[in-house]
């Protein structure tokens, strides 16, 4: 790890000792349906739908008394609910047959599920099981490129330089402390540049036009 991204990883733990997911869970299996709906669609929106949704579904037999018809009713306002409600009945079907009932609890099995790629995967390996892995949302994937500790045009690229710049044991947390920083302070648009502690080892603030 080189000394410019060892002092802002100490910076953002200093910011965010307290950060965690948003999606509110209370299995494996409510936070791979959350991780699911989540796709372009807001976590406050989420634990709304969930809270509903839940309530009586929130294991794979139960949401497989729901049609597809009934499961795009509660999920409607997440966004792409056809496909979301799609991928969640798959997967939960899935996991019945294929995994005993359970949410697999390693990413080359998880990423066999339906609507589960390397995000979705990463979040639920580490944040369900404790496993070392960085999911990079838009906001992990902003932060990084602008901070320069990984740079990349794709997530993948991002992912990557991540997992080579930062030690194992620290991905996960890394991965909360950058979505903490990208929503707080490194905005999409008109981030806070002259109100951060990590503009002096910041790669766009040093750039930027003035």
């Amino acid at each position: 790890m080189d000394e410019n991204s060892q002092k802002i990883l100490g910076e953002l733990g200093r910011l965010y000792p307290d950060a965690q997911p948003a999606l509110k869970f209370n299995s494996p299996y409510e936070l791979l349906v959350a991780v699911i709906l989540s796709a372009q669609c807001t976590d406050e929106r989420v634990n709304k739908v969930t809270a509903v949704l839940f309530e009586k579904y929130n294991t794979p037999r139960a949401m497989l008394g729901l049609s597809q018809e009934e499961l795009e009713k509660y999920i409607f306002s997440c966004g792409f609910y056809k496909n979301k409600s799609a991928h969640i009945l798959s997967a939960s079907r899935d996991i019945l047959e294929k995994f005993g009932g359970e949410v697999p609890d390693n990413l080359n099995d998880l990423k066999t599920l339906a609507g589960v790629g390397q995000k979705t995967a990463n979040v639920v390996y580490a944040v369900a099981f404790g496993g070392d892995a960085i999911a990079v949302d838009t906001h992990v994937f902003r932060v990084s490129n602008r901070l320069g500790i990984a740079e990349g045009n794709t997530p993948a690229k991002v992912e990557e330089g991540l997992c080579k710049a930062i030690p194992k044991t620290e991905w996960s947390k890394a991965h909360h402390y950058l979505i903490y920083h990208g929503r707080r302070v490194c905005h999409s648009q008109r981030p806070a540049c002259a109100d951060c502690t990590l503009k002096d080892y910041c790669k766009y603030y040093k750039t930027k036009p003035l």
